[in-house]
């Protein structure tokens, strides 16, 4: 899962992964609030919080989106606890990486639009505009369908060069 997050970036290390969390999330939309509660006590526990407003919305996108265009039209909305989608939270000493896997094979679909009042379409673009980069790949072997990620890098007490995040 980790392969295609390298983008120009050095090498992540599988076995650098200072941090990993992980929730099963059901196919309700009430999980993108389940999603958000479970980041916040994840950050919070890294002391990564200083990048939670960010990391919230992107998490928030994808699982939607995953919610949304990912499900089997059949897959029941209500009553399940755990479904097909899963929020994976991974830390390195500078970079954190959301990565929402999900059932579909289909990739994201960035629309554009210009409309920015539209209730919906802009997912993907606040994706691309609040992380550091992101990304999907296939999921292979036994696990089915894909995983799209989003990278953000974190900053180190003292670092000037990091972006003003208040």
């Amino acid at each position: 899962m980790l392969e295609p997050l390298r983008q120009g970036l050095p090498p992540l290390d599988p076995a650098a992964v200072s941090n990993a969390a992980s929730c099963a999330l059901p196919p309700r939309y009430e999980a993108v609030g389940e999603a958000r509660r479970f980041t916040r006590k994840t950050l919070d526990g890294w002391d990564t919080g200083d990048r939670f407003d960010d990391v919230c919305l992107v998490v928030s996108e994808l699982v939607t989106n995953a919610l949304r265009h990912a499900l089997p039209a059949d897959t029941p909305r209500h009553g399940e606890r755990h479904g097909p989608v899963r929020l994976h939270l991974m830390r390195w000493s500078d970079r954190l990486v959301c990565a929402v896997r999900d059932p579909s094979h289909d990739s994201p679909v960035a629309r554009a639009t210009d409309d920015f009042s539209a209730e919906s379409g802009r997912g993907l673009f606040l994706v691309d505009s609040f992380s550091d980069s992101w990304g999907w790949h296939p999921l292979a072997g036994t696990l089915n369908g894909k995983v799209v990620w989003a990278l953000f890098r974190l900053r180190h007490p003292g670092d000037r060069t990091a972006r003003c995040y208040e």
